[in-house]
């Protein structure tokens, strides 16, 4: 294999002046179409989904009860530190990719490698999980206006059927969506995100007037041992004692879980790339999107838990069942309609994400390099939107995809663990390299956010760890067998570079700082100052 720009094999780190220059000089880049109120637009799309709509109320009724609301502070604090963390570091490297690239050029390929599988593991399965969700709503909404199927379709489109038809449909129109491109998506998303607050904001309104105070009470139910058959979490494990449910255990059982509502403000920094003034609007975007979104989640389950006893509200879809249930059937069909464009515009971001993830790791060479590649015809990374989606409609064709949910949670929840980390280490690898945000009172937050992140995973189940585990093993095996090979840093003077593509090296690079407002770009030092790259050409340029 041959050597990389910094001598190293395995542990070979990308420097930040070539992740720039990779962006800024190569013909395959993504337009930047998105401002400040976009990025917000694209995190609330995915935060506002099926936490607020599903998760709230099935771990109150089996985890937590009515603390459940703690759950949702506890979740909000994790992820408010998080996401201090990852404001820093996309606006120290505001490039696709999010976890993986900053990983990338913090750590090292191999833990790069590991972090970008794990985010594939989370947005697949997200996709998945979510499709089957929205077929429940589908079903809720159509019995709301009186349209009864026959069981013998009915059969095919519930989220638990064996055989699921509208998952899989929905899944390959919101692709064919990703695919012809972001300006389209960015439009119809905006629409979707305004409409779904406003069925929140109708939610707590008018449920506000139907609480009852006895439902919340016993606030924090007495704890109950687990079934026999349960699988314990990492922590009871450890520890020889299975904590079970509700109890103090868990309320952190259940924000372990609904970590998963607040997942989308680490996909704001996939889309950095395709952002304008990334320094500022990024680390922008992330952080109102993180403090609007946490007010909604609170409020909202304050008021779910207020209408109905905590022990009823484990059905498919426990917000409208609620509202049904105190006598505001026209609320219900309201709800229902809106969680099915919540969820909706759930999956379209989870996929736009998941391409720009493909994207950066097929760019990198890590994965098949077609993936990296941007359409001439649709100005999008089509290949990898297309790939992304395929993936999950297969996925979603499992019939117990839905205990798949912690999958998603400890694949963010890792990533977050990187990123805390990240910012230590590049504070002191990189001192002087510009940022648009910092993250205040360091080493402090980010040590928290690693300990409150770490805290969460041990309160995971132990088969999930096992899953993970599988998962990363076989992450190790592609790696080995093809991504270590096949990087682009292993093989800078042999790379098929295209028309535009100016970076055969990065021994050369330095970066320039000429105005706060532009975009960090890397230049080459005079050619008297570095030895000559080979002279090599590729396909585009002979062409």
């Amino acid at each position: 294999m041959a050597p990389s720009a910094n001598g190293q094999t395995v542990g070979r780190r990308l420097p930040v002046e070539s992740a720039f220059t990779r962006v800024e000089d190569a013909r395959h880049r993504l337009p930047r179409l998105f401002g400040r109120r976009d990025l917000v637009v694209l995190g609330l799309g995915v935060m506002i989904g099926s936490g607020i709509f599903s998760i709230s109320g099935v771990q109150a009724a089996n985890v937590a009860g009515p603390a459940v609301i703690l759950s949702f502070v506890i979740a909000a604090i994790v992820c408010v530190l998080a996401a201090a963390c990852y404001a820093e570091l996309s606006s120290t490297i505001p490039v696709s990719g999010s976890a993986y690239t900053f990983s990338y050029v913090t750590f090292g390929e191999m833990w790069a490698w590991l972090v970008g599988w794990a985010l594939v593991l989370e947005l697949v399965t997200a996709a998945a999980i979510v499709a089957r969700v929205w077929s429940a709503y589908f079903l809720a909404t159509l019995d709301g206006f009186g349209v009864t199927l026959p069981s013998g379709v009915a059969q095919f489109f519930g989220p638990e059927a064996k055989v699921n038809l509208v998952a899989p449909l929905l899944l390959l129109v919101l692709t064919a969506l990703i695919v012809t491109g972001t300006k389209l998506s960015s439009r119809v998303l905006t629409v979707v995100v305004i409409a779904k607050v406003a069925v929140i904001l109708l939610v707590v309104i008018v449920g506000a007037a139907h609480v009852s105070m006895s439902n919340y009470h016993p606030f924090v139910p007495p704890a109950r041992a687990a079934p026999a058959t349960a699988s314990p979490t990492l922590l009871g494990w450890i520890l020889d004692s299975s904590f079970g449910s509700f109890g103090t255990m868990g309320i952190f059982t259940a924000a372990s879980t609904i970590v998963f509502a607040y997942i989308g403000f680490d996909l704001i920094a996939t889309a950095s790339e395709d952002a304008r003034s990334p320094r500022k609007t990024v680390p922008q975007g992330m952080l109102l999107g993180v403090g609007a979104v946490t007010i909604l989640y609170i409020a909202m389950a304050v008021v779910l838990v207020g209408m109905r006893p905590y022990g009823k509200l484990g059905g498919a879809a426990p917000v409208s069942e609620a509202l049904a249930a105190v006598g505001v059937g026209w609320a219900a069909k309201v709800v229902n309609l809106g969680a099915l464009l919540a969820l909706m515009t759930v999956i379209m971001v989870v996929l736009i994400a998941q391409s720009r993830v493909l994207f950066n790791m097929g760019r990198d060479g890590l994965l098949p390099k077609s993936l990296g590649r941007v359409s001439r015809v649709y100005s999008s990374p089509a290949r990898a939107a297309a790939f992304a989606g395929l993936a999950a409609l297969a996925l979603t064709l499992y019939p117990k995809v839905l205990e798949l949910e912690e999958l998603l949670v400890i694949g963010a929840l890792f990533c977050f663990a990187f990123c805390a980390v990240g910012v230590l280490t590049l504070r002191r690898s990189e001192p002087n390299l510009e940022r648009g945000f910092r993250v205040p009172m360091v080493p402090l937050i980010p040590l928290l956010s690693l300990a409150a992140t770490v805290w969460l995973m041990l309160n995971l189940k132990t088969s999930t760890w096992t899953k993970f585990g599988v998962w990363m093993v076989i992450g190790i095996a592609i790696y080995a067998l093809y991504g270590r090979w096949h990087s682009r840093l292993a093989n800078e003077d042999s790379w098929d570079f295209d028309l535009g593509d100016t970076d055969p090296g990065t021994g050369g690079l330095q970066a320039i700082r000429p105005d706060p407002d532009r975009e960090l770009r890397a230049i080459r030092t005079p050619p008297d100052q570095q030895h000559p790259p080979k002279p090599t050409r590729g396909k585009h340029m002979r062409n």
